[in-house]
């Protein structure tokens, strides 16, 4: 008998650690804010059984049928698993649901950085030696170059400028790293190559390139695209963006994607008429503000996180000319995490035509938009090198707090 209940306490001593690891492990990947519209039920579509309760006085009451509440307001959930006593914290805010115009359409992007990133460095022959005055400052490479000598850095021919009229004499740079200010001393040395004065360093000011705009808010004409921030493609760092601009695109051709091999859409800028101008270069995106609607189609509901299911979606990209299509994909994964914010769904695309075209995500179709039971859940993002047929997806939410931000200081301006 003895080792019969042995037994069975340690079987069931095995049941709670297991269950308090899936616990532990469920609770790092969920955020800890859920949004819900007002007079909304709360449901979490998810493969493991999940109930949420408000926390009223200790007590944990059912929210069935509806959670009553205000815009704004924010109430204390708890996460029941599996139906059990086992319960996990987080806060559902009431929020008004956004409707938005979803877009597919291709638009080219003109980035003028905040100072000049730091790309590269090169040695200077001197005599025998090699010399970097850049590295010898203490300058590294993802470096931002914002002043020198107090004055406003805005593109490589200041630096240049400043380098080369310098006679050798020290000179004060101002250097943003990352979310640091900082000054560092450079004395530039002159090149025995052509006599001139050099720093040791390669700098970029500006970046172009053509993604796929998501969505625009018909109220605010905010938009957001891409999906992720576009990134020097030397450093890999976010480009600091100063100033930019949008323009029209017509997609002429696809590279086809092959594993190992990433695709790419080809296609040229149409005009240089700005069509919106650029405002943040974000980790999940970029937004503005569209000079005018610049694609038709219905508004449509803005999903929450917790509403995107695995199953079938569609997504809306141009291939060719400047209009979108509709094409099947299948929605494999959400991952509610706040980890890796673009990084939310794991998609895959089934659609014969579009595989026939492009063999699957290709570059340039970054911001594609992914609808799902009639709402805009998010975009496309990251294709899979090894398998271009599937790739990731960033939640629409994700994507809207920085237009959001963009959007709130429109109003109070």
């Amino acid at each position: 008998m003895r080792k019969l209940i042995q037994t069975i306490a340690g079987a069931l001593s095995a049941i709670v650690i297991v269950v308090l690891a899936l616990s532990l492990y469920i609770q790092a990947l969920l955020p800890e804010t859920f949004h819900v519209e007002q007079g909304e039920a709360f449901i979490i579509n998810s493969q493991v059984a999940i109930t949420a309760h408000t926390d009223s006085r200790g007590l944990f009451k059912n929210l069935e049928p509806k959670i009553i509440g205000k815009s704004g307001n924010i109430y204390n959930l708890s996460i029941n698993l599996f139906r059990s006593k086992t319960t996990l914290p987080v806060q559902g805010q009431m929020t008004a649901r956004k409707m938005v115009v979803p877009g597919g359409t291709p638009f080219g992007i003109k980035m003028f950085t905040d100072g000049v990133m730091v790309v590269g460095m090169s040695d200077i022959q001197v005599g025998t030696e090699n010399v970097n005055p850049a590295k010898n400052a203490g300058i590294k490479v993802g470096d931002v170059i914002t002043s020198i000598n107090d004055s406003p850095v805005h593109s490589n021919m200041d630096v240049s400028g400043y380098i080369s009229a310098s006679g050798g004499d020290e000179i004060r740079l101002g250097v943003r790293r990352g979310e640091d200010e900082m000054e560092v001393y450079l004395q530039p040395i002159k090149s025995e190559y052509d006599n001139a004065y050099k720093a040791g360093i390669w700098v970029r000011d500006s970046s172009a390139g053509i993604g796929t705009m998501t969505y625009y808010d018909p109220d605010t004409m905010g938009f957001a695209g891409l999906g992720h921030a576009v990134c020097d493609v030397d450093t890999g760092d976010i480009m600091p963006l100063s100033s930019g601009e949008v323009v029209d695109v017509n997609i002429s051709g696809v590279n086809v994607g092959q594993s190992g091999k990433p695709g790419e859409l080809k296609g040229a800028f149409t005009s240089d008429t700005p069509i919106g101008s650029l405002l943040r270069n974000t980790q999940t995106g970029i937004v503005g503000l569209l000079n005018s609607p610049y694609f038709g189609g219905d508004p449509v509901p803005m999903a929450f996180k917790q509403e995107v299911e695995p199953g079938p979606a569609v997504i809306l990209s141009t291939i060719s000319g400047n209009k979108p299509q509709s094409f099947d994909i299948l929605v494999e994964k959400v991952n509610y995490s706040d980890v890796n914010p673009t990084k939310n769904m794991v998609i895959k695309i089934v659609d014969k035509n579009l595989l026939a075209t492009t063999g699957g995500i290709v570059q340039g179709m970054s911001g594609s938009p992914i609808l799902q039971n009639g709402k805009l859940v998010g975009a496309i993002t990251h294709v899979f090198v090894n398998d271009p047929t599937r790739g990731y997806g960033i939640f629409a939410e994700n994507m809207d707090k920085e237009l959001n931000n963009v959007e709130n200081s429109i109003n109070v301006a």
